[in-house]
């Protein structure tokens, strides 16, 4: 079996495996995207706080500044 067989044998299962998948719908992948992005800006607020805090602490009893 020669490269070019391989190569077209390749793409061809990659073909019937692309047909097998179970792809999101639009309104799937935006339910989602708006989820991860919620998310990640919760988490930024939260460690933001978080690190606000414990440098208040730090410079208030350590480094009494």
């Amino acid at each position: 079996m020669n490269i070019i067989e391989k190569t077209t044998t390749f793409l061809k299962e990659v073909r019937l495996e692309m047909k097998k998948v179970n792809w999101l719908t639009r309104q799937e992948i935006i339910n989602y995207t708006l989820l991860v992005v919620g998310i990640v800006l919760f988490m930024a607020f939260y460690f933001g706080i978080l690190d606000f805090g414990f440098s208040s602490l730090l410079n208030k009893f350590i480094l009494n500044k």
